[in-house]
């Protein structure tokens, strides 16, 4: 009889050890279908999120580029902004106005407001629109 309760025992005790086995084996399935929609959800609105950061960042990229533009406009100027170009005295400036409109900023030159060698020190920092 005691060679039958070891038996049984032993069955027993494989039997224990099966079931956990399986256990096991059933909590390592995927995720659910419910835990799937929510993580796409939360991917999703990272990803819109993360879209509306970078459209934000090119759009105050361009406006910070566009204000970068610290060209004087000689055609909508005040004679106090066209005094700030180099060698433009009150004199120049009331010239400048004068002589608008400027098709381009070469007329300054070519309409005998301002010499060649004015122009060439201004050039750069003058534009008409």
């Amino acid at each position: 009889m005691l060679a039958a309760s070891k038996e049984n025992m032993k069955t027993v005790l494989l039997a224990v050890v099966v079931l956990f086995s399986l256990a096991g084996c059933n909590n390592q399935s995927g995720p659910t279908p419910e835990q799937i929609r929510a993580n796409t959800a939360k991917a999703t609105s990272e990803a819109v999120r993360d879209t509306k950061a970078v459209a934000k960042g090119v759009a105050d990229g361009i406006k910070q580029q566009t204000s970068k533009d610290k060209r004087v406009d000689i055609n909508r100027a005040s004679a106090d902004d066209l005094k700030t170009l180099p060698g433009v005295d009150d004199m120049r400036a009331q010239s400048i106005i004068d002589g608008r409109p400027y098709d381009n900023p070469g007329q300054l030159v070519s309409k005998a407001v301002i010499s060649e060698v004015e122009y060439d020190r201004i050039a750069g920092q003058i534009k008409v629109r």
